[in-house]
């Protein structure tokens, strides 16, 4: 069966078919700058060269239409007609506490997802708009929902619950719930498997570092806690987003230089993280490292206290597991960033971690970095959200 998994943002589409049998991508792309000028369609067949067409997308239909065109055009077209895609996978940001798996899409799931928008007003209506779209032109193809937050709904009270009246959770579910949950799920479970080991019987720390960044503790197969909260803002520090701070401080600056709430968001949101922290340099790992090798201060400082963070939560979550098997770093900083992951593990002595150096410079691989004689095993696992989305497409289909 093949798979189309569609992940859509505000002004972007990105996509891949996948078949199912084989489980590999046979073509996959990405809409940019919809419904704004300059509008274009990636499209890349498996053993095919990319394609790039700057075309109009007024909304996320059209874009839609385009990528369906793509994969069944005459010339490089992966399937002969849309019956040959024989379900939809979407990733739907956040599924509140209403989601707690995967699910085929109704008109009541649709309502239900739509009541969690408040919840995540950048993704949710992008995300819906994204499934109205393969509605309109995949008539009786079923869909399926799969949800950034479901992973995380295995976390206890405690560790989900914040130091606020109890009331606001009552009226508003102000809780935490954690994203990049596919992520962490998909991780989780190839680390185990890489290792020959049952997953019900490992305690695992994940950590999703990429522009976004999060680090999860799966405990016997199950999230027991995770670093983002009631939005992906709370947590590690990222490439502009300012992780966790004093919430004091969003009223010193707006009184100090007479901000808006609005304005604040927008500061911690897209001004801050490691953008911020380096003094504008940059919010792009390579371009830090390379300063940092060269000397510059404002690198330096900014990776110390990234990397910093990253070990303080992973030493918090070994005291939430009671111990910890393995730590895997994934995504695109986490995959491709040798120093970082050195840098943090020069904090994990306690933990009996040594690492390889020369499996620590390798990249595209599923590989163990600690050495065969750390007691914690250390690894880089390269994510792959789109194979886990259809998945749970075809397990639901």
């Amino acid at each position: 069966m093949n798979i189309l998994v569609i992940n859509c943002g505000s002004s972007s589409l990105k996509y891949q078919v996948i078949n199912s049998d084989t489980e590999q991508c046979i073509a996959k792309g990405l809409c940019e700058r919809i419904g704004i000028d300059g509008s274009q369609i990636t499209y890349a067949p498996a053993g095919g060269d990319k394609e790039v067409t700057v075309t109009p997308m007024p909304d996320h239909t059209e874009a839609i239409r385009l990528v369906l065109d793509a994969l069944t055009n005459d010339r490089t077209g992966v399937v002969k007609s849309l019956d040959e895609i024989g379900a939809v996978g979407h990733r739907v940001v956040h599924g509140g506490e209403k989601f707690a798996a995967s699910t085929l899409i109704t008109d009541e799931v649709m309502a239900a997802i739509e009541e969690c928008n408040d919840l995540a007003p950048l993704h949710n209506p992008a995300n819906i708009i994204g499934i109205n779209a393969c509605k309109k032109l995949m008539p009786g193809t079923p869909m399926v929902a799969v949800f950034d937050t479901a992973f995380h709904q295995t976390m206890p009270e405690e560790a989900y619950m914040y130091g606020l009246p109890y009331e606001y959770y009552q009226k508003y579910k102000i809780r935490r719930y954690g994203f990049h949950g596919t992520s962490h799920s998909y991780v989780s479970k190839r680390a185990a498997e890489v290792l020959g080991k049952n997953y019900e019987d490992l305690k695992i720390i994940v950590c999703h570092l990429g522009n976004g960044a999060s680090i999860s503790a799966v405990k016997n197969g199950k999230c027991v806690d995770t670093s983002m909260g009631l939005t992906p803002l709370e947590g590690l520090i990222m490439g502009t987003r300012s992780g966790d701070i004093d919430p004091a401080i969003m009223e010193f600056l707006a009184h100090k230089e007479n901000k808006s709430i609005d304005d604040i968001m927008t500061i911690l949101n897209k001004k801050s993280g490691v953008l911020g922290l380096s003094d504008n340099l940059s919010s792009d790992f390579r371009d830090l490292e390379e300063c940092h090798n060269k000397g510059d201060a404002n690198a330096t400082r900014t990776l110390k206290t990234y990397c910093y963070r990253v070990a303080k939560y992973i030493g918090s979550y070994v005291a939430a597991m009671n111990g910890v098997d393995v730590i895997c770093f994934t995504a695109g900083v986490g995959e491709n960033a040798a120093l970082v992951r050195s840098m943090v593990c020069e904090y994990l002595g306690y933990l009996g971690v040594s690492i390889d150096a020369g499996a620590n410079s390798k990249r595209g691989e599923d590989i163990a970095i600690s050495t065969p004689d750390s007691k914690t095993v250390v690894m880089v696992i390269p994510t792959n959200e789109e194979l886990a989305i259809a998945r749970e497409t075809v397990r639901l289909v």
